[in-house]
């Protein structure tokens, strides 16, 4: 909920954007902010566009993984 009230916070311009950015198991957070400002919240605002991507990160031991990413641009 805390994630909510920021956007809800960025959100009271008329024009106003807000883009959640998440990485792996952080995917489903950001999926369910976004649910939850457009179907409770704040109705009047849209989901405009939705980028997936995979990006390579360093580990601990030093080797490259591919960690899943979500781009969910919202505006009113």
């Amino acid at each position: 909920m805390n994630y909510v009230l920021a956007c809800l916070t960025l959100l009271q311009d008329e024009n106003a954007l807000v883009v959640l950015k998440a990485r792996g198991r952080s995917i489903a957070r950001a999926v369910d902010v976004a649910q939850i400002l457009t179907k409770r919240f704040a109705t009047d605002v849209t989901v405009k566009a939705v980028r997936i991507d995979t990006e390579e990160v360093q580990n601990d031991e030093g080797s490259m993984s591919n960690v899943s990413c979500i781009e969910i641009r919202l505006q009113r």
